[in-house]
């Protein structure tokens, strides 16, 4: 890998870190708050509104100037959304901004890697990414929720000479410091060289741009195949840190500290799915790991038939560490999950980025899959905020999700046979654009 690679995925852990901190640091803000429940999920939708609402212009501000500067801009602006939730501001409102950063930051750090690297390395190259953000996703939610323990969280008060008395404005505290690292990080990303023409600035030109690019993705025999799969993905993988959340706590009597510790470890999963996938899966095999989505609908659904209650609670030595073996049980089954989806998402993911490379430009083409994902996140987390309105058992919750995970995977599967019984699409994989 160049030089310039290693340089963002730096950006880009950082980044993640601070970003999945946040997330704990702003649920325990809703809890002390007293928020209803229904809430929590809103957290992570008004994060992803916009992705959807800015779609048709993060692409053209994403290939507006060199994608180093892009992302140093949209750091800063999540700054700013955590001084404003330090400062009193509606945790919503706050991490919507957050999000709005991050929505302009993505297209620039996806679109940088069909810059500098070759289409047959970018199944390695996310891999990498992936695994890296992963690690980030793991080691940012166990400090979310290191940073909102009351011990942990009264001790970074008493040492801090700002006006800060609360876990979750401590926690804050130490995440736009991660933040001002990883915008620093940014402007040490080289400049790739890549340019491309003018872009448009009025915004109904934009919005036609993108309406047209969107079409044309979605048109195309691989293009619609990989962007149904990551849409589905990034839906369930959001609306599955909640679900993740609301099991530990009924299922496993776990506080939002020890819950995020299960999300880190679904996180790990995810981790080595993507990395087994960038050592075994070429480019040119990326459609081959469709069935696995279908395995890991069904193993979540085993999520809804255990508890600490319906499993012993022998203890389990590890070294010094005690754990019980209900416990590991859950360690192992999220590992599974996460590794399942880690594994059939990089290559889905590497496809699309090829395909969206040929197709269109690599900042418009990473903006409408971050529309579809990310509209994908908003439905599925508004219908989990419905159910939990509802009150319906977490176990219920749960089957639904693994089933509409099966099902959208088989329908999947189908549309590609039917087109590859009209056309070898595959074939067109690893095609370099003239």
């Amino acid at each position: 890998m160049k030089t310039g690679f290693y340089t963002i995925m730096a950006a880009q852990f950082f980044s993640s870190l601070a970003d999945n901190a946040l997330l704990i640091a702003a649920i325990a803000l809703l809890k002390d708050s007293h928020a209803p429940q229904w809430m929590t999920p809103l957290l992570k939708l008004f994060f992803v509104l916009s992705y959807v609402v800015l779609a048709a212009f993060v692409g053209a501000f994403a290939d507006s100037m060199a994608k180093g500067k892009v992302m140093f801009i949209t750091n800063s602006i999540k700054v700013v959304g955590c001084i404003m939730m330090m400062a009193g501001s509606h945790p919503l409102i706050a991490y919507g901004i957050v999000g709005f950063g991050a929505a302009a930051y993505s297209p620039a750090k996806y679109g940088i890697l069909t810059e500098l690297l070759p289409a047959e390395r970018l199944v390695a190259a996310n891999g990498w990414i992936e695994g890296l953000t992963v690690t980030s996703i793991i080691l940012g939610t166990v400090l979310g929720g290191a940073l909102v323990n009351p011990h942990i969280a009264h001790y970074i008060i008493a040492r801090t000479p700002a006006a800060i008395s609360t876990s979750a404005d401590a926690a804050m505290l130490v995440i736009m410091g991660i933040y001002i690292v990883a915008a620093l990080i940014n402007l040490g990303i080289p400049d790739t060289g890549a340019r491309y023409r003018r872009q448009q600035r009025n915004p109904i030109r934009l919005i036609t741009d993108f309406a047209g690019c969107f079409v044309t993705l979605w048109q195309d025999r691989l293009g619609q195949i990989s962007l149904a799969v990551t849409t589905l993905f990034w839906g369930a993988g959001a609306t599955l840190q909640f679900i993740v959340l609301k099991w530990a706590e009924k299922a496993l009597d776990m506080n939002l500290s020890e819950g995020a510790i299960l999300q880190a470890v679904s996180a790990l999963g995810v981790a080595i799915g993507a990395m087994l996938a960038a050592a075994r899966i070429p480019l040119k095999k990326s459609l081959s790991v469709l069935p696995v989505g279908i395995a890991m609908g069904i193993v979540v659904m085993g999520m809804a038939f255990f508890s600490k209650h319906t499993l012993p609670d022998w203890p389990i030595s590890i070294g010094f560490w005690h754990v019980p073996f209900y416990l590991v049980v859950a360690y192992l089954f999220l590992i599974l999950v996460g590794g399942l989806a880690g594994f059939f998402v990089v290559p889905m993911n590497a496809l699309l980025q090829h395909r969206g490379h040929i197709l269109l430009s690599a900042g418009h083409s990473i903006a409408v899959q971050n529309f579809n994902e990310n509209l994908s996140v908003l439905l599925m987390l508004c219908l989990y905020a419905l159910l939990i309105w509802f009150n319906v058992p977490v176990g219920v919750v749960i089957v639904l999700f693994g089933t509409f995970v099966c099902c959208t995977m088989w329908l999947v599967m189908r549309r590609h046979q039917a087109n590859q019984r009209e056309f070898d699409s595959v074939a067109l994989i690893g095609e370099i654009k003239h």
